[in-house]
């Protein structure tokens, strides 16, 4: 008996990331996910989107404290709730500003049924005298859609304290918080440009940047965005330069 298919999930609001990073993700995981299916944006700007993309509407504002505005990156709490866009089963959560490496099916394999996310990365200086914060990174993560609205319950419930920077520094420390139980992927299935690929300071002038092995999921965090990665980036500061990576049209493209 075959199984429902699964779902994708991406989150786009505002102008910095146009319809093509929808696309080149959709078409991306259309290559890499041998499973049947659905990916779903969910966006107030629908337009220049693939046919097959599914269009969920932004939620209405939960009543986001000012000075903050709707829509928020909190919207990430709120993909969680019962019922939201007719979500049901396996979903995994990608942000626009990946690049897929590799075979996506062991995203919905590994540990099904719980809660999944990265390990946030933090500078190996943070980790010297304690151990890696549990916070996870919610560029790529999974959970069960129509049986983790407590997720989002938590977030409408304690909603002054998610946004509030001296409880949780991101969404990404509230999202991990809520969800009670959070796994961390292995670590070399979700990579991150700037702390896997750059070369250290002063080898960053001088040496490009080279794909990680075992990379699934490539998560440009910050900037550079892909295509920044691709041209060469040189950034504010010396030590985030980084020359031309023309690999990553490999993997991030139409």
């Amino acid at each position: 008996m075959s199984q429902p298919p699964v779902n994708i999930l991406c989150l786009k609001w505002g102008t910095r990331y146009g319809p093509h990073y929808v696309n080149f993700l959709h078409r991306a995981v259309r290559r890499h996910l041998r499973r049947e299916f659905r990916f779903y944006c969910c966006t107030e700007r629908p337009e220049g989107l693939d046919p097959e993309v599914r269009v969920i509407p932004f939620p209405p504002d939960p009543g986001m404290p000012k000075p903050k505005v709707w829509p928020d990156v909190m919207v990430k709490l709120l993909v969680t709730e019962d019922g939201f866009g007719g979500l049901s089963g396996p979903t995994l959560f990608l942000d626009l500003d990946v690049a897929i490496m590799g075979e996506l099916d062991v995203f919905f394999d590994y540990l099904p049924g719980k809660n999944c996310i990265i390990h946030n990365w933090v500078g190996w200086h943070k980790t010297l005298f304690r151990p890696r914060p549990h916070i996870g990174n919610s560029s790529v993560f999974r959970f069960e859609a129509g049986r983790s609205g407590y997720i989002a319950e938590t977030f409408r419930a304690e909603i002054e304290r998610a946004v509030d920077r001296r409880h949780f520094a991101t969404e990404q420390a509230f999202l991990t918080y809520a969800m009670r139980e959070a796994h961390w992927w292995p670590e070399e299935w979700c990579r991150s440009y700037k702390r896997h690929c750059r070369p250290l300071f002063p080898l960053n002038h001088f040496v490009a940047p080279r794909p990680p092995p075992g990379c699934r999921v490539l998560v440009f965090h910050g900037r550079p965005d892909p295509d920044e990665a691709i041209a060469g980036f040189r950034g504010h500061k010396p030590h985030h330069r980084m020359l031309p990576a023309p690999w990553i049209n490999e993997h991030w493209r139409s």
